[in-house]
């Protein structure tokens, strides 16, 4: 907790309400200022070529410039997750808790996806930020027309995220994969279950198998991967429409007619 505002590090970073000195000539350089060009610095080069020095030389200033305002990496890394996002998507007036999480949904995919690097940021709590906020309300605003109660709302919009980052982290660890050895994704892979699976001790595998699934030019193309994505969301959506169905009250009965 910080001694000038009784809030948490992170939140008075993200939320610039963190006092600068006020003594001699105003700055000419800002927290906006370094945060922005490491964003840039990430999506030309990748995140393991962000630091301190790197951003600095970047603007022209010193590395001991930038710690005034920023103290360490980590700070830095974290003022990047909030940053890089847009805004969330507007809902259209009418819009069902479906189809405003699934635009939610590919919504996020598609913001992280401008920021490949995104994916590799650490996860180290709640979202705090003030535009990791806004994208959490705006998937709370979407089950606001049902019968949830709070914390059955944030259930499902956290069990949603988890959902949506594990797709989009294990899509970049999959690409990084197919980027130092693409025959591991090819028909290679199919041919190598087909000699190693016992259908005696993997029963279930060996169908998927000898069925073909894996008998393709590519196993990571962009098409299937998104087509995968929306058939997991889907899957997952259906489960809340049950959930929901279950909470509904039930139609009363009518008297049978004389």
């Amino acid at each position: 907790m910080t001694d000038e505002t009784d809030l948490p590090d992170e939140v008075v970073l993200l939320w610039g309400l963190r006092e600068t000195p006020r003594k001699g000539p105003k700055p000419t350089l800002t927290v906006e200022d370094i945060t922005r060009t490491a964003i840039e610095v990430a999506d030309a080069e990748g995140l393991a070529a962000v630091s301190m020095s790197r951003v600095a030389g970047r603007l022209g200033n010193s590395t001991m410039a930038l710690y005034r305002h920023v103290r360490s990496k980590d700070e830095l890394l974290t003022l990047m997750s909030d940053a890089a996002l847009d805004d969330p998507p507007a809902m259209p007036d009418g819009t069902d808790w479906r189809s405003g999480l699934t635009l939610w949904s590919l919504s996020v995919l598609a913001a992280i996806k401008r920021h490949p690097w995104y994916a590799q940021l650490p996860i180290s709590g709640p979202p705090v930020g003030p535009k990791n906020l806004a994208w959490f309300e705006c998937a709370l605003a979407a089950l606001s027309g049902t019968a949830l109660e709070e914390g059955e709302k944030v259930g499902i919009v956290m069990s949603l995220l988890t959902y949506v980052h594990g797709q989009i982290r294990l899509g970049s660890e999959l690409a990084a994969g197919y980027a130092e050895n693409p025959d591991a994704f090819s028909r290679q892979y199919a041919a190598v279950l087909t000699r190693v699976v016992d259908p005696r001790r993997m029963p279930a595998l060996s169908k998927v198998v000898a069925a073909g699934v894996f008998d393709a030019d590519s196993l990571l193309e962009d098409q299937e991967s998104e087509a995968d994505f929306e058939f997991g969301l889907a899957l997952f959506l259906d489960g809340v429409s049950g959930f929901l169905a279950a909470r509904a009250p039930s139609s009363p009965i009518s008297a049978p007619t004389p």
